[in-house]
């Protein structure tokens, strides 16, 4: 809790603690998880130097964010994405879908080769089902039922590869009823704000999406783009505090009638490890450089675009391109 101000041309936060001062140069975003004072004079500040900032509720759930004025706008691109919507859609959600069984796979097989062999069926039918499902003529509505199956057998893994204080039985949001499913919540969340900033230094509409159907009220283009990602850096990150028991059911979660979510003091963790996590680097082949999974979100973006503009093939983010 505090206030955060303009200071020169630099930002401070103030609290109990005294004067924090953050430097402007390279912050891209700011996420407010707690009550906050700011004033105009601030946002018109964040506003004129590109920072996008996101503001999540008393229950750690994201309320909003507030966005700068788009400097990357393409009228041209904005009529492409309109077409692929009425006449590529299918091909673009297939991908994405595709991707999410992919990074899921490759994500459960590192608990296969370290002796969790109950799950080998499930990796089977992810290598072998899903490409066959997909591989025919579906509309919408049937490549939305599909990743739905992909996610209940994900689900259906954690019973074997989790401890065993973390129980799911079936997914919960709004609000999240034990502590698995706050996790998944706070860390999608993160994700989905991440994407948005990301997606925001494109020309791409955030309004227009292919997987999720576009609706008033959200950026649904970056619900879309970041559902490759989950299995890489939210769930990872789940598996990771819950196993090596950073993140304690005991310690960091608040719990009342119908509702559970993290603490303080489990956000911070959780944030901590979700950002390790985001901007570690790998050797990407294409740019034949390392790069970090965070700027490998805009990339995908910069795939949509090049289908988009030059009907080359969209193809997200793979994690098994990297091993």
């Amino acid at each position: 809790m505090g206030e955060i101000k303009r200071k020169d041309n630099s930002i401070v936060f103030i609290n109990e603690k005294g004067n924090n001062y953050i430097p402007i140069k390279d912050i891209r975003e700011i996420y407010f998880l707690n009550e906050v004072s700011l004033n105009s004079k601030f946002l018109d500040f964040a506003a004129r130097t590109g920072i996008v900032m996101h503001f999540f509720n008393y229950y750690g759930q994201y309320s909003g964010t507030y966005y700068p004025k788009k400097q990357l706008i393409s009228g041209k691109l904005t009529i492409k994405q309109c077409e692929a919507f009425k006449d590529n859609r299918e091909i673009i959600a297939k991908a994405i879908v595709l991707g999410i069984a992919d990074n899921i796979h490759e994500t459960l097989y590192h608990y296969y080769k370290h002796g969790f062999k109950e799950i080998k069926p499930i990796l089977d039918w992810y290598k072998k089902d899903v490409p066959l499902l997909l591989n025919k003529q579906l509309n919408i509505k049937q490549i939305l039922y599909i990743e739905g199956l992909i996610w209940e057998k994900f689900y259906s893994t954690f019973d074997f590869i989790l401890n065993k204080d973390y129980i799911f039985e079936r997914r919960t949001k709004r609000p999240p009823e034990n502590p698995l499913n706050a996790l998944i919540s706070f860390g999608n969340s993160l994700l989905y704000t991440k994407t948005i900033t990301q997606i925001y230094n494109t020309h791409l509409d955030q309004s227009i999406s292919f997987l999720h159907e576009p609706r008033e009220s959200r950026f649904s283009l970056s619900l879309d783009l970041c559902e490759v990602f989950k299995p890489i850096l939210v769930f990872k990150t789940i598996f990771d505090v819950v196993n090596n028991r950073k993140i304690q059911v005991s310690k960091h979660f608040d719990k009342s009638l119908n509702y559970c979510m993290l603490n303080e003091s489990g956000r911070k963790i959780f944030i901590s490890e979700f950002e390790d996590r985001i901007n570690s680097t790998f050797q990407h082949k294409k740019l034949k450089r390392r790069t970090s999974y965070y700027n490998a979100i805009k990339l995908d973006g910069y795939k949509l675009i090049k289908f988009l503009l030059e009907d080359k093939e969209f193809k997200p983010f793979y994690l098994k391109e990297l091993v």
